[in-house]
């Protein structure tokens, strides 16, 4: 993907994405992974930007584990 072009990913939701992306900071910041202020992340470490998406795959899993323990329903 080419300098400032937006992932081909559709989200279910699409208010979603205002979420993810600060869960996706979060994340980062946790790891000590500086993301670029230009949203371009072809100069990142393929390790970093791995490990940013796994942990907020955890996360989310830890969220939705939590609210179905609580008996939310999704």
């Amino acid at each position: 993907m080419g300098k400032g072009s937006q992932s081909s990913n559709n989200l279910v939701v699409p208010q979603a994405n205002q979420a993810l992306d600060q869960l996706k900071y979060e994340v980062a910041q946790e790891l000590g992974v500086q993301i670029p202020q230009d949203g371009y992340y072809g100069y990142m470490a393929t390790r970093d930007t791995g490990a940013i998406g796994g942990h907020m795959v955890r996360r989310m899993v830890q969220i939705a584990e939590e609210s179905l323990a609580r008996g939310a329903r999704f």
